[in-house]
């Protein structure tokens, strides 16, 4: 049983965010750890465990998101990209900005069937009015699954 556990823990949260961007959200009612990913993000079990401008981490169960074949389904790794993909992007654009996606694009290389997949969206662009993200999807054993590129529009509030 404990290694079922210790299989399924979530890794530590190391936030590097505005303590004004975590008051915002408390504000709302939503925790640190799915800030970015909203309801769908809480439905997915995506949890962020470290985050900020160049860097962000989440991941995601793949039990409850899998298709009908019993494979994590695309749709939910690509809702993991834009999920953690879109928080570099906000932490970028800084207080009275905000972050939306317009462009992504994801590419699957392989089936995940258990355990937890984990997203790093690196940043490769952070412009004044838009970043880009490369975010690679891995498997409990480090093997890529999913490959994605998104670019979001920075807007005022």
């Amino acid at each position: 049983m404990a290694d079922q556990q210790s299989s399924t823990e979530q890794p530590a949260i190391q936030l590097n965010v505005p303590q004004d961007v975590l008051d915002h959200f408390a504000k709302l009612g939503v925790s640190p750890e799915t800030f970015s990913g909203g309801h769908l993000g809480e439905k997915l079990g995506i949890r962020i465990v470290e985050a900020s401008p160049e860097r962000v981490v989440g991941t995601m169960p793949v039990e409850g998101n899998q298709q009908p074949y019993g494979l994590l389904h695309g749709g939910a790794s690509a809702a993991l990209a834009e999920t953690i993909g879109s928080v570099g992007a906000m932490l970028h654009a800084g207080p009275g900005r905000y972050a939306v996606g317009v462009d992504l694009n994801a590419t699957h290389h392989r089936s995940a069937t258990s355990g937890l997949v984990t997203g790093v969206a690196t940043a490769v662009f952070r412009g004044r009015t838009a970043a880009t993200y490369e975010i690679a999807i891995t498997d409990d054993q480090g093997r890529r699954v999913t490959s994605c590129r998104l670019t979001c529009m920075l807007r005022d509030l």
